[in-house]
């Protein structure tokens, strides 16, 4: 009779055929899409005609809203994290005709992930990126992908996550546009803080409370605005290990509705930054409760733990130095003048000098230079 162990091992050997059994059914099906692919597009048309995937987005650019709608094509965005919001706004970049996305995650797709959007149930088990690769790639064929399946947070890995958003940009060599973190643990969001502040990186925070119905976005701009260790939360001010927060059997909620939205409002603000239109929030919360979106500024701090948001700091204040002073002309308001009081006061009587004298009595004889301030009026006989 077969131990314990051994029947694990089986589950385990089981488990594993099946996963390549999906794969391979999925790499068939990708080969079977492929052959319905419309063609790659070189150059982005406005053409207002039914077989053109473009021609709503340029629309932007007729309307006066984007001034170079197809510069979308030259940005790599990095998205760290493609759970509930980061698949969504993958899907959203790609759609919107980014020019590369790069995407990590090291996690497999469950069929407890199906509440959300865009993952499907028949891609249960394969890695998130491949299966969002997949997917991304039959939505757009002219967008770039690049996928590294592992976690960020180990040593190795960031040594390479750090190599891949200096030089993997769309052009081989250059540093990433924007990175936007979409996880869901403060290790990975620490871990990307401080790559970004290391290398001057921009980058966009994005998260969903464990309740489900609250969300936010934040920009963060090494050594202008606050990173995520100059107001971290108490678990990280603390030093507490959140893998000891966690209670078994408990898991946090997760709406479709909420991470849409989030990931509607990070994609949105991507847009405006990566185009330059409009304005890009800082902070943006979500409150779903209320529907209540509440924004801010968050300064960065001086006292900072991470040394390399120090040093942005300071590189920050010597380039604010160096630029060029704005002068203000201000305008010499006209001094007016009045030739009864210094303010320019007057008053004015909307009552004409005639019906003055008819609801008048009789004015005393007084001396010059004197007046009275008013009159008492003559006395009406009544029939």
């Amino acid at each position: 009779m077969a131990t314990v162990e051994e029947l694990k091992l089986r589950v385990r050997e089981l488990e594993n055929e099946l996963i390549k059994c999906k794969q391979k059914q999925s790499a068939m099906d990708n080969a079977h899409n492929q052959e319905q692919h419309r063609p790659k597009i070189d150059k982005m048309s406005s053409e207002v005609v039914d077989s053109n995937p473009y021609s709503r987005l340029m629309a932007l650019k007729r309307m006066g809203i984007v001034k170079d709608y197809e510069k979308i094509r030259t940005f790599t965005v990095a998205v760290v994290g493609v759970g509930g919001v980061g698949s969504v706004t993958a899907e959203m970049l790609t759609r919107c005709g980014i020019g590369k996305l790069i995407l990590f995650d090291y996690d497999k797709v469950e069929l407890a992930n199906m509440n959300r959007l865009f993952f499907q149930p028949h891609q249960a088990g394969l890695s998130k990126v491949e299966a969002a690769e997949h997917t991304l790639r039959n939505i757009n064929p002219d967008v770039s992908f690049e996928t590294h399946n592992y976690n960020i947070t180990t040593m190795d890995n960031f040594a390479h996550f750090m190599e891949r958003i200096s030089f993997g940009g769309l052009e081989e060599g250059k540093p990433v546009d924007l990175i936007l973190s979409c996880v869901d643990n403060f290790e990975a969001r620490m871990a990307i803080n401080t790559a970004c502040n290391e290398l001057g990186q921009i980058w966009m925070e994005s998260g969903v409370s464990e309740n489900a119905v609250s969300g936010h976005i934040q920009l963060i701009i090494p050594g202008e605005t606050a990173c995520f260790a100059c107001a971290p939360p108490l678990i990280v001010a603390a030093n507490i290990d959140e893998k000891t927060l966690k209670r078994d059997g408990v898991c946090a909620a997760s709406l479709p509705t909420t991470m849409g939205v989030v990931a509607g409002i990070l994609v949105q603000n991507v847009l405006k930054y990566l185009l330059k239109f409009g304005t890009v929030s800082h902070y943006l919360g979500y409150n779903a409760m209320k529907d209540f979106f509440p924004t801010m500024a968050m300064k960065a701090n001086p006292q900072c733990n991470d040394r390399y948001c120090r040093i942005q700091q300071e590189e920050y204040k010597k380039k604010e130095a160096e630029r060029p002073k704005v002068e203000v002309v201000e305008e010499e308001e006209e001094e007016i003048v009045h030739e009864d009081n210094d303010w320019g006061i007057e008053v004015v009587s909307e009552v004409t000098d005639m019906e003055l004298e008819a609801a008048s009595g009789v004015v005393p004889h007084l001396p010059e230079g004197i007046t009275v301030a008013y009159t008492i009026p003559a006395e009406v006989s009544i029939m």
